[in-house]
């Protein structure tokens, strides 16, 4: 099995594509800590090596966020070893078919057509652009002209990401979707 690592817009993580379904159609994770990653025996290896902050499960890819503290150069053996291994052993990436941007919406029913559009611009333009990237955009409402987005895996905490936000998808959506005003960046 050949792992190929490429570099991301965010210095502290590395995105690795092992060459075969991630999480596949199923969706993404994200866990930003080892406390959340007990759904996931990838995520939950990772964790266990030191020098490991996030870990974000793609569809054909994994990223890794280090600590501050780490070099790279010590830890992306160990996280090539340890992608391997799972992967090797058969073991699974998540224990449940469940996909992480399930979450809570904020959008109000009288906007759903403007919702629609909305998601379909990111899903089709934005979304696979980020996922270049290593990471994910997740819609979390429309409200008052104000889209609200999460970003994961290499876009959280990366120095351009409110940039990318601000410049590209705000630009984007309020030249597609008259009704958007700006786009905020949310936690959750």
């Amino acid at each position: 099995m050949f792992i190929e690592t490429e570099a991301t817009p965010n210095p502290a993580t590395l995105k690795f594509l092992p060459g075969q379904d991630v999480m596949g159609a199923r969706g993404t994770a994200d866990f930003t800590s080892a406390e959340t990653a007990g759904r996931s025996p990838l995520a939950e290896r990772l964790f266990g090596l030191e020098g490991v902050a996030r870990v974000f499960l793609g569809a054909d890819f994994v990223t890794v966020t280090k600590a501050e503290d780490t070099d790279w150069q010590a830890l992306k053996p160990m996280v090539l070893g340890a992608i391997m291994e799972h992967s090797m052993a058969g073991r699974p990436v998540v224990l449940d078919a469940e996909a992480e941007d399930d979450a809570f919406e904020d959008s109000d029913p009288a906007d759903a057509e403007v919702v629609a559009q909305i998601k379909e611009l990111l899903d089709t333009r934005v979304r696979p652009a980020v996922a270049g990237d290593g990471g994910d955009i997740v819609f979390r409402g429309f409200r008052d002209g104000v889209v609200k987005l999460h970003l994961q895996g290499a876009c959280s905490g990366c120095p351009s990401s409110r940039a990318t936000l601000k410049h590209g998808v705000e630009n984007m959506l309020r030249h597609y979707v008259p009704e958007v005003i700006a786009v905020e960046q949310v936690d959750a």
